[in-house]
């Protein structure tokens, strides 16, 4: 499928995943708008990814924690995009969000205050013009709070009831919601960390599924591999009094 001058916005563009998304939609012929936090860096990808694909590219500097000046990151982005996917993110270490409030403030707004506030303006825009595809990455980690990282679990809850809730809202304006939960991927993020090989995705993989669901089916909620699906049920299912002793 090619973009025939549609126009993605990348936000989140330095991470592995945001990088993969926007080389899978340049090479299908889209134009490209590149955001995050550090322009030097956006700009570095940007370059790489015109040198690869050929695809027009522009870089826009956007700090998720500023919500204050999100209205005029969105007016600089022009023409507005057909399709935003958002995947920023910060995992954070559990031991030290407990101890530490601000750097568990920080967790929790990076991953559902500021991606959610922004893609909520986002859907504004789209239902005023009456088109748009909004793409927002959640986690398996928001199915069920588990000690090991309910920090950052939370959050993702957060935004996935966050991105249930404007999907329901804006189901009559033209505008899609669809939410993306890619399990383990073995990223920068996760370096270092044992990773089971069935349940961890590569950025690639994750990529072309965000490609594939957003431009060319009609789902809502999305695990990439559809082994979470069932595995993320039975965690669900099991009962506080029992669950409450487990390690996980």
């Amino acid at each position: 499928m090619k973009g025939f001058g549609k126009t993605l916005l990348m936000v989140g563009a330095t991470s592995d995943i945001g990088r993969a998304t926007a080389i899978a939609y340049a090479e299908a012929g889209w134009a490209i708008h590149l955001a995050g936090r550090t322009l030097a860096a956006v700009q570095r990808e940007a370059d790489d990814i015109a040198a690869r694909t050929g695809a027009a590219v522009t870089v826009h500097e956007l700090d998720i924690l500023q919500t204050a000046r999100f209205n005029a990151f969105l007016n600089a982005v022009s023409p507005l995009p057909d399709t935003v996917v958002c995947v920023v993110g910060e995992l954070g270490e559990q031991s030290r969000a407990e101890q530490e409030l601000e750097y568990a403030a920080m967790v929790m707004r990076t991953n559902f205050e500021g991606p959610a506030l922004l893609l909520g303006l986002l859907a504004e825009r789209f239902a005023a013009r009456g088109s748009g595809t909004i793409v927002g990455t959640s986690s398996v980690a928001g199915d069920r709070g588990r000690a090991s990282n309910y920090v950052y679990g939370a959050a993702k809850a957060g935004l996935t009831a966050f991105l249930s809730g404007l999907r329901n809202r804006m189901s009559r304006s033209g505008v899609r919601v669809v939410t993306v939960k890619p399990g383990f991927v073995r990223t920068r993020m996760t370096d270092g960390m044992k990773l089971p090989p069935f349940l961890t995705a590569e950025p690639q993989e994750v990529a072309r599924k965000i490609f594939a669901v957003a431009e060319g089916s009609s789902s809502d909620v999305v695990y990439v591999r559809g082994i979470w699906r069932p595995l993320m049920t039975v965690i669900r299912s099991i009962p506080e009094s029992i669950f409450k002793r487990l390690r996980l």
